[in-house]
């Protein structure tokens, strides 16, 4: 004889909560259509013009290809994958790559924040003069600006080096010939560029907050830092965590400054940079295109961490 075990009523009502979970209201089918008619042209453009070329680069990293060469071209099985995983100058540039972006995002995410502070709290009657000083670097061309920093700080043409004589340091200080010191070079180049995209994206996320939320804590007695940890970033989580995606997708891909400032000598080489090498430069275009799938897979992984792992939902910022 068996007994048989009624489930609990919480476990009944499960069901009924999903369903009610799944049903959508009027007002969300509305704006999940319009959402799919604004999105739906720019999704097919965006295949359009991007699907091909990534097709194109996987096909091609399965060959020994080289355009010098093309009599000699024959489907290699992936050996062009085998040959970069096992290569240390592979290692070298993930390692650089990776460094380059956790340390300028790093940097950008404080120095954003705090101009975003700057700019939400400044006088109305200098507001748009500071918001319009902060943002210059961002518009201009990363290139010119590349070139920029490398005239500053070379040892021919640069100046750097003549207000360090002020302070008693070496004015013939080589600053392109170590890696560090090259690293510090590109580093500053980034952060002074892109910073103020981060500061507009945060800038965004702070207006969002109500003041009264903010007074209250005041009028509590929470102090700078508790309002700041308590209330402000907690509310401005979707925020920061967009910012936080974009430039690292975009610090991950750098490519012009090492580019202009040192062509990847002193071991500065990225990802980017080598795929360029492959591709142009030494006209492999198997080994070139097998190097951007790889960094492909790498901006993917990246943007799953974001996504799954750091639960990046940009519903947050609408309140739902």
């Amino acid at each position: 004889m068996t007994t048989q075990l009624e489930a609990p009523e919480e476990n009944k009502k499960l069901p009924d909560q999903k369903k009610k979970k799944l049903v959508m209201s009027d007002r969300g089918k509305q704006e999940a259509k319009l959402g799919w008619w604004l999105a739906g042209p720019a999704v097919v453009v965006l295949l359009a013009v991007t699907a091909y070329p990534i097709l194109q680069a996987a096909y091609q990293s399965l060959f020994n290809y080289r355009l010098t060469d093309p009599d000699n071209r024959f489907f290699n099985w992936g050996q062009n994958y085998v040959v970069i995983l096992s290569d240390p100058q592979w290692w070298t540039t993930l390692g650089v790559t990776v460094m380059l972006t956790v340390f300028t995002v790093a940097v950008e995410l404080v120095l954003g924040f705090a101009l975003a502070l700057v700019m939400l709290n400044a006088v109305r009657a200098v507001k748009p003069w500071i918001r319009t000083v902060i943002l210059v670097p961002y518009g201009i061309i990363t290139v010119v600006s590349a070139f920029s920093w490398s005239y500053a700080f070379d040892l021919g043409t640069g100046f750097v080096n003549n207000w360090l004589a002020v302070f008693g340091l070496d004015p013939n200080y080589d600053w392109f010939g170590g890696f560090w010191s090259s690293f510090f070079v590109i580093s500053a180049a980034e952060i002074w560029k892109t910073t103020p995209f981060i500061s507009l994206l945060l800038l965004a996320g702070l207006a969002q907050i109500p003041g009264e939320m903010v007074e209250a804590a005041k009028v509590d007695g929470a102090t700078w830092w508790e309002r700041m940890r308590k209330v402000i970033i907690p509310n401005m989580k979707a925020a920061i965590m967009v910012a936080l995606l974009f430039r690292t997708l975009d610090a991950f891909r750098i490519f012009d400054s090492v580019f202009v400032m040192t062509a990847g000598a002193q071991n500065t080489a990225t990802v980017s940079f080598l795929a360029y090498n492959q591709s142009i430069a030494q006209l492999q275009v198997g080994m070139g295109s097998a190097v951007s799938i790889m960094l492909f897979i790498c901006v993917a992984i990246i943007c799953f961490i974001f996504i799954k792992l750091f639960k990046v939902d940009l519903s947050q910022a609408r309140g739902e």
